[in-house]
């Protein structure tokens, strides 16, 4: 089931009008008496609370196939259904002749290089043209790969604007054998991000749970670990090359969350560049003149998304056993971005960076 919901000028029900189920929840037997809109948006976590509350005032939320408002709050039993004035859209994967770079292709599974600007899975906005139905097309002949199976396809994901290595099960064994190595922390992944800021460390090592940010639900905040809120999160990182407003640092994931590394550099104060979810499509480290503020606004016309490079893939094969390994070419807007700023740094004085 999707988790996102469209409700863009919609006006209330009319008294004729027929609807049609998106969305059901049975509310658990030890739910607490909760507001519906924060319970739905608990439940559909790419829905705004807005736009739940904006669907309950104009009828489309339902408890027991009765309309309420946003503030009922729902009890152990009841039934929530989301009833939009518009059938669901059809989430059939079609397959889509769209250009797809294989790294290694055998009869259990392949590994794709996955462009910047490829969303991964179809979705809200993105139904057609998407990695999935690249990998549908490529597949398309083979008898025994269904694209609509969720015992086959992707492994894990990568964000629209990451670029980089990712596995594809083509069988329900490889996808089930590949699983395992994720849930269990055994694969090594490896990622290059270019930060904002001079990092102190050459080395470290970001604990802090990865959640729904209250304030922004498109983006991730980190918490406490200690705390209830979240799902626990490690990033290792270790320093590349500085660049003196910049540093390039290798990411090795512990675990796999979403928005993991941007949400962790962003809480540690080094947000990556060119990322304009969490601050980093801004100046934030150097002077303010005008030739640098050029200089600037040159990088992120080179590198227009977040700086982030799923380079290293490594797993065992789910039937033979053997360790498999592969690493990716830094894309042409990344290396184009890392070499401006090598000529940038060679141009300076070290004492411009000592406040950095």
């Amino acid at each position: 089931m999707r988790e996102d919901l469209e409700i863009d000028d919609i006006d209330e029900v009319d008294g004729e009008q027929q609807l049609y189920e998106h969305f059901r929840f049975e509310v658990d037997k030890g739910q607490e008496p909760l507001r519906i809109d924060k319970y739905m948006c608990e439940k559909m976590q790419h829905s705004s609370r807005n736009r739940i509350q904006k669907a309950a005032d104009a009828g489309f939320v339902h408890v027991n196939d009765k309309p309420v408002k946003s503030n009922y709050r729902v009890r152990p039993g009841d039934v929530v259904t989301l009833m939009l004035d518009r059938p669901r859209h059809d989430t059939t994967i079609e397959a889509e002749d769209i250009p797809l770079t294989v790294v290694y292709e055998d009869a259990d599974l392949m590994v794709v290089d996955k462009p910047a600007g490829l969303v991964v899975h179809p979705g809200v906005g993105n139904f057609h043209g998407t990695l999935v139905n690249a990998i549908a097309w490529h597949l398309k002949d083979d008898k025994g790969f269904d694209p609509n199976d969720p015992e086959v396809g992707l492994v894990h994901r990568i964000d629209k604007d990451t670029s980089g290595l990712l596995v594809v099960a083509k069988t329900p064994e490889a996808k089930t054998g590949l699983g395992l190595q994720f849930f269990n922390k055994t694969t090594h992944r490896t990622y290059r991000a270019l930060v904002w800021g001079n990092i102190v460390e050459d080395e470290g090592r970001i604990e802090g749970n990865i959640g729904r940010d209250p304030k922004d639900r498109l983006r991730m905040a980190v918490f406490d670990p200690a705390s209830d809120i979240g799902k626990p999160a490690v990033t290792h990182y270790r320093v590349v090359e500085r660049f003196g407003y910049v540093t390039l640092v290798e990411c090795i994931l512990e675990t796999g969350r979403t928005h993991q590394i941007r949400a962790h550099m962003r809480h540690i104060g080094h947000p990556l560049f060119a990322d304009e979810r969490y601050g980093g499509m801004e100046i934030l480290r150097g002077n303010r003149s005008s030739t640098y503020k050029a200089f600037i606004q040159n990088c992120f016309s080179l590198c227009p998304r977040q700086a982030l490079h799923a380079q290293t893939l490594g797993f065992c094969h789910p039937s033979t056993g053997q360790q498999m390994d592969f690493t990716s070419a830094m894309p042409q807007d990344m290396a184009a971005l890392i070499d401006k700023w090598r000529v940038y740094i060679n141009g300076t004085t070290n004492d411009t960076f000592a406040d950095n």
